[in-house]
């Protein structure tokens, strides 16, 4: 039976969850999914400044997990880039944070009105 599937922390959902290119005849074609906590790690690393091993704290799992998932949004948002196709974030193993969660790590987005 394979491992439960853990669960990470997200500070907060993405304002906007789709991209494309400006050609609408294009748009719907080629779509590229990338997961919630791909986008997390990506916010916290690359917007935030952090650290995998910071970001890895913020969100609750291990920094090998954070360094494989941002692995997987860099990949995708190359593969968005250079191919023009539509990327659409959605769906992944995640649970959103709250004010109780805020003092483990969450606190840097503007979710909780913290702008550093």
């Amino acid at each position: 039976m394979p491992r439960p599937r853990k669960f990470r922390k997200v500070c907060c959902m993405p304002e906007s969850t789709m991209f494309g290119p400006v050609k609408i005849n294009s748009y719907g074609k080629d779509i590229i999914t990338m997961s919630v906590e791909e986008y997390e790690t990506v916010r916290l690393i690359d917007f935030e400044g952090m650290l995998q091993e910071e970001c890895a704290d913020s969100m609750g799992v291990a920094r090998t997990t954070v360094q494989r998932i941002y692995n997987d949004a860099r990949k995708k948002l190359a593969e968005y880039i250079v191919c023009g196709k539509v990327l659409r974030i959605q769906g992944g193993d995640f649970r959103l944070c709250d004010d109780s969660h805020h003092s483990q790590g969450c606190g840097r987005c503007n979710a909780h009105g913290h702008n550093d």
